[in-house]
């Protein structure tokens, strides 16, 4: 799978998404229109996807919650803040390492440019 094309296509429908609605919405106005998107270019994207945790052996389905996974291999967080903290970039990471997801993108629409609301993160413990 050719992962930087398909980041490059993400990338380029929130640009577009971006450029259509501006900053100021809320997550989820920005998550239903780059799901429309990223469908129409006939990706696999799948939203709100429960990652489980393990916790002392047991599985809990109450962990966290992927804001899109697309092609079963990509995740994308969406944020509407200020400034993208550590905290933000954790908390991909640790969807990924949990969901042993190779490629994640960090997308805050809170941005003037959208260009500068964009984090790529890679799963080296694949």
């Amino acid at each position: 799978m050719n992962y930087n094309k398909i980041t490059e296509n993400i990338i380029g429908c929130a640009i577009e998404v971006h450029r259509a609605l501006g900053p100021g919405l809320l997550e989820s106005a920005y998550q239903e229109c780059l799901f429309h998107e990223l469908e129409n270019l006939g990706y696999s994207v799948k939203k709100e996807i429960i990652q489980s945790i393990i916790y002392k052996d047991k599985k809990l389905d109450h962990g966290y919650r992927i804001d899109l996974l697309i092609e079963n291999s990509i995740v994308i967080e969406l944020k509407t803040v200020e400034k993208l903290t550590d905290v933000h970039s954790a908390q991909i990471l640790t969807y990924m390492k949990l969901g042993d997801y190779p490629v994640g993108l960090l997308l805050n629409f809170k941005t003037k440019l959208l260009k500068n609301g964009i984090k790529r993160f890679v799963n080296t413990l694949e």
